[in-house]
C-alpha cells in the first residue's frame, strides 16, 4: 500500500496585515496627514479665537459683556451704529484712509525708481548710497522727533495736521527701498537688455518692463506701508494730538476707550471696526504679499 503525504500550504496573509509594506506606508502617510492638519487646526484656532471673542463681545448687551458668558443672549447689532454715531469717529476713519492711502502712494512712487537705480544702474558711489540707505534703518525715529517737530511746527506751521507724516513719505522709505531693491535683483538682466536694444531708455524700461514684473514686490511694500500708516499711533500723537479733527483711528480709539471704559461691548465693536480694513486688505492681497516677500533676498 502506498502512503501519500499531504503537505499543508500556508494560508495567504490578509491584505491589510502588519507585514504588508504598502499598508504600513499608507498608515504612516495617514498618521502624518492627521498630525500635520491637527497642528494646523490648533494653530489656526489659537489665532482665530481672540477675534471670535472680540466679535461676540461686540454684539452683547452692556450687562452681559465681560460677565463670563461667551455667547450673547441677544445680538445687539446696534452697537456698531452707536460707534459710528460717536462724534469724531467718521472723521477718524477719513483721516486714517487719507494718511494710509497717500502714504502708501507716495512711498511706492518714491521707492520704485530709487530701488531700480540701486539694483540695475551702474554709477559711482552706488554701494555707498546703498549703505547710507541701510544705515537710516538703524536710526530710531524717536531720536530725531524733537528737531523734526520744531521744523514742521515752527518753520512750516503744519502742526495739528497729518501732513508732517505724509509729506516725508514722498522722499522714500529705507525699508521699502531695500526690500524692493532685493526683489529687482531677481529680474533677469536679459529682459532689460532686450528693451534697451529695442530703443527703450531707462525710464521707459522701468515703466514698461520692470514695474509689471515687480508687481509682487511692489504689492509687498505697499501692504507694509499701508499697515504701518493705519496702525501708527506715535506719529499722530506727536503732530495731531492738539487737533481732534486730525486724529486717526489708532489715536482716536484711545479717546473712545476712555469715554466708554465701562461699555466693553462698544469698545470691542470700535476695535473690530479699526481692525477690519487691515484684515480685508490682507485677505485679498495675501497671494501677492507672500510672493513678494518670498522672492526677495534671492540675490545679494
Amino acid at each position: 500500500m502506498t502512503t501519500t503525504t499531504l503537505t499543508a500550504r500556508p494560508a495567504p496573509a490578509p491584505t491589510g496585515s502588519t507585514g504588508d509594506p504598502s499598508a504600513r506606508a499608507r498608515r504612516t502617510r495617514l498618521l502624518h496627514w492627521i498630525a500635520v492638519h491637527s497642528l494646523a487646526v490648533a494653530t489656526a484656532l489659537f489665532f482665530l479665537l481672540p477675534f471670535v471673542f472680540v466679535f461676540l463681545t461686540s454684539v452683547m448687551s452692556d450687562s452681559q459683556a465681560m460677565s463670563g458668558e461667551l455667547w450673547p443672549h441677544e445680538w445687539h447689532w446696534s452697537n456698531y451704529r452707536t460707534v459710528f454715531q460717536t462724534p469724531g469717529f467718521v472723521d477718524w476713519w477719513r483721516n486714517s484712509l487719507l494718511y494710509a492711502g497717500l502714504g502708501t502712494l507716495f512711498t511706492v512712487c518714491s521707492a520704485v525708481p530709487v530701488a531700480y537705480a540701486l539694483a540695475r544702474l551702474r554709477f559711482r558711489g552706488r554701494r555707498t548710497a546703498m549703505v547710507l540707505v541701510i544705515s537710516t534703518m538703524m536710526l530710531p525715529p524717536q531720536v530725531v522727533v524733537v528737531p523734526m517737530y520744531l521744523v514742521w511746527a515752527q518753520q512750516l506751521h503744519l502742526s495739528g495736521s497729518l501732513w508732517p507724516l505724509i509729506i516725508p513719505m514722498a522722499f522714500g522709505d529705507a525699508y521699502s527701498i531695500f526690500l524692493l531693491r532685493q526683489f529687482l535683483l531677481t529680474i533677469p538682466q536679459e529682459y532689460l537688455e532686450s528693451a534697451k536694444v529695442d530703443g527703450c531708455g531707462e525710464l521707459r524700461t522701468l515703466l514698461k518692463i520692470v514695474v509689471p514684473m515687480a508687481r509682487p514686490g511692489i504689492a509687498a511694500i505697499a501692504l507694509f506701508q499701508f499697515f504701518f500708516c493705519w496702525n501708527d499711533y506715535f506719529g499722530p500723537q506727536i503732530y495731531a494730538a492738539q487737533n481732534p479733527a486730525s486724529w486717526t483711528l489708532s489715536y482716536g480709539l484711545e479717546s473712545f476707550k476712555s469715554a466708554h471704559s465701562v461699555n466693553w461691548n462698544l469698545t470691542m465693536a470700535a476695535t473690530l471696526l479699526v481692525m477690519a480694513p487691515v484684515v480685508i486688505v490682507f485677505f485679498f492681497a495675501q497671494k501677492a504679499f507672500v510672493e513678494g516677500v518670498t522672492l526677495t533676498g534671492v540675490k545679494g
